[in-house]
């Protein structure tokens, strides 16, 4: 029997919460100490949200699957391995705690609760780069969960968006609610509310060609499915 549908909704509300304070205020803490080398920022932020993924992954992976990601969601209800109702409660809850810890953040750094961010991320290079950066990451879920062992795949997910924070154009969101929630942080990491919308469908498509690619290479069951990033608790 699955884990309890409250507990592990919590979990990735909590773990979402977490990762975007991390995102967040790391990037806030980034730019404040950088003297304006953006690149020292970037590289700061970057090693910040890394080692967040791996600790976060394998604090709640157990109990929820560690998604913390609405992209992973879909194609895991997708692939049979959430029903539709814990696929929307899922979504709901790491968009909440994605604004609950962006909050966070701001309030941490002594500034407004939420504030519209301002800085510009739109255009062809910044979609593409969402695809593909989408792509990799969903790549490596199911790549790793299918040929390898679950146990490796909260390192993986973390080298992969290290790495994919300084090869996209866009630093690598590659999270629709991560992109949602930090519109409300005019920080390092915001980006403007207008060009949320083209990031999430960029998003989507990546995880969706990356889910429906991998369903061909390496072909499982519907239970096996159930294996999004940490197998948890059955």
């Amino acid at each position: 029997m699955k884990t309890n549908l409250a507990r592990r909704i919590v979990a990735e509300g909590l773990g979402t919460a977490m990762l975007l304070a991390t995102v967040v205020g790391s990037g806030i803490m980034a730019e404040r100490l950088a003297g304006g080398n953006v690149a020292v920022a970037l590289l700061a932020n970057t090693v910040a949200t890394g080692a967040a993924l791996v600790a976060l992954i394998l604090t709640f992976g157990g109990i929820s699957g560690a998604h913390f990601n609405p992209a992973v969601t879909i194609c895991d209800w997708i692939q049979g391995g959430l029903s539709k109702r814990d696929a929307l409660a899922y979504i709901t809850t790491q968009t909440v705690g994605a604004f609950a810890g962006v909050a966070a953040a701001n309030v941490m750094f002594e500034l407004p609760i939420f504030f519209a961010s301002q800085k510009m991320r739109t255009g062809s290079a910044q979609w593409f780069s969402e695809f593909v950066a989408t792509f990799g990451l969903l790549a490596v879920i199911w790549g790793c969960v299918r040929l390898r062992s679950a146990t490796v795949v909260p390192f993986a997910v973390a080298a992969y968006i290290t790495a994919a924070y300084w090869f996209t154009a866009s630093t690598s969101f590659a999270n629709p609610a991560v992109t949602l929630a930090r519109s409300m942080s005019d920080s390092f990491a915001g980006i403007r509310l207008a060009d949320v919308p083209g990031f999430i469908v960029a998003q989507l498509l990546g995880a969706i060609a990356a889910t429906l690619l991998f369903r061909w290479l390496v072909p499982i069951s519907t239970e096996d499915a159930e294996a999004v990033i940490v197998p948890h608790d059955e």
